[in-house]
């Protein structure tokens, strides 16, 4: 039994006439008489008696046609809402996001997002970054934008762009007149920063580590905004890449540029699977929109 079976059928059974079907479906007779005889071969009996002043169903027939209403009816919306999804203007999208990106940088891309596709619904799952990687390998999401993965294994990575670190000081800090500084000034205070295993904590280790230097901690949380809010009232100094400068800040914190050494961190797109279209636009406008975070140096002594 075939779509176009059931068109034909219900043409006939509705008009009642060969000749009307013919002309509400754009077919020849022949064409319309072999639709209707496969359906019935298929089915296995007579849906239409037909003679040459009149066409009448069958009890078969009679009992067909409202499932075959039904069923054209299921199958035009399922084709009407997948040409919607594939136009973009219908669809859900999934993005899981870490924290520092999804509040500070994602919100602007989903502004232009929503402005070029109304009708795409988008959650997002704000998580730590290896929980990221995690939800797009178990295809909980179809894509994660988080720092570069040690090792990719079956996900893909698109950079988006390339972060550093700066210092992160209270406003009534004696670190705040400074133009930059190095990580020995500011190891010098007690140091806040993420619990493990937080990749912002990973990265910070490994830098300092390169360069035979510890990161003493004298406060640790889950959560960037509670490191923010203890630098901001000054229980200590921190670092954190440059996209969070907006949340620092927010927090009532300021911040520095920070060398020797400075630490780079690249940023991007993980995905595993073949995206939807809808997933492809979110990408697209993802990689048009976001950029790499920037501190002039003439704003630095002004910043916060």
């Amino acid at each position: 039994m075939t779509v176009k079976q059931l068109r034909a059928f219900l043409a006939v059974a509705q008009t009642l006439s060969f000749t009307q079907a013919c002309e509400r479906l754009h077919l020849s007779q022949p064409a319309l008489s072999l639709a209707i005889k496969g359906l019935e071969d298929a089915l296995g009996g007579k849906l239409l008696l037909r003679s040459t002043r009149s066409v009448r169903l069958t009890p078969e027939g009679e009992s067909l046609l409202p499932l075959a209403k039904h069923l054209l009816a299921q199958w035009d919306n399922t084709e009407e809402r997948l040409r919607q999804r594939f136009t973009l203007q219908l669809g859900r999208l999934s993005v899981a996001a870490m924290p520092a990106f999804a509040c500070n940088l994602l919100p602007r891309a989903l502004v232009r997002f929503r402005q070029q596709y109304p009708k795409i619904n988008v959650t997002v799952h704000d998580v730590i970054n290896e929980d990221v990687n995690d939800m797009v390998r178990s295809r909980q999401v179809e894509m994660g934008i988080a720092f570069a993965p040690e090792g990719t294994g079956s996900l893909s990575f698109t950079p988006l762009f390339e972060d550093h670190f700066v210092a992160v000081v209270a406003k009534g800090s004696r670190l705040k007149q400074r133009t930059s500084l190095s990580w020995e000034d500011l190891l010098g205070e007690d140091f806040i920063t993420l619990q493990r295993p937080s990749m912002v904590r990973r990265l910070l280790e490994q830098a300092l580590s390169r360069q035979q230097m510890d990161l003493p901690v004298a406060f640790e949380s889950h959560q960037l905004s509670t490191v923010g809010r203890m630098v901001a009232e000054g229980l200590g100094v921190s670092a954190v890449p440059s996209m969070c400068i907006p949340q620092m800040q927010a927090l009532g914190a300021h911040y520095l540029p920070l060398t020797s050494p400075t630490i780079a961190c690249r940023v991007g797109i993980l995905t595993q699977q073949e995206l939807s279209v809808a997933a492809h636009a979110l990408r697209t406008v993802l990689l048009e929109t976001v950029q790499a975070p920037y501190l002039p140096e003439h704003e630095a002594g002004q910043a916060g």
